[in-house]
């Protein structure tokens, strides 16, 4: 007679889908980070982050970086920049020292935000913008 063996996925799960990746509270790590799907830090950052992705700064997680990614969800403390072209929250306990560019913006109450934040137009806008636009046809024939 086999075992079964049933895996449960413990990676936390939010609106846009389940967590690919998560460093834990223990984790410590410093350097350029590169990733394509979804991260949740949960431990120590400091570097440069970049990603087409979702990042995910977990509550009680220190990250001292520049990021670049899709969209950031914060709920702990981040010192640098931050640029998401599909959005950013910040959550009640998230700390956020450093600025902003996003096209979407969600900020709840108790957050700590030292910094400017830039507007900026979301990607499926400005593909649309940059397409050219068909000629109208003249009026009255040739």
């Amino acid at each position: 007679m086999t075992k079964k063996v049933i895996q449960i996925n413990k990676n936390p799960m939010y609106d846009f889908g389940m967590i690919t990746t998560v460093f834990g509270s223990d984790t410590e790590f410093a350097g350029d980070l590169t990733f394509k799907k979804s991260l949740q830090i949960n431990g120590s950052f400091e570097g440069e982050i970049s990603s087409g992705g979702y990042l995910v700064v977990g509550e009680g997680a220190v990250v001292r970086a520049n990021i670049k990614a899709k969209n950031v969800v914060l709920m702990g403390t981040v010192y640098g920049n931050i640029e998401a072209v599909g959005g950013i929250e910040i959550h009640p306990n998230g700390r956020l020292f450093g600025n902003i560019r996003t096209s979407k913006l969600k900020i709840a109450d108790g957050v700590v935000f030292e910094g400017k934040c830039e507007m900026i137009k979301s990607e499926e806008k400005k593909i649309k913008k940059d397409q050219p636009q068909k000629a109208a046809a003249p009026e009255g024939g040739a």
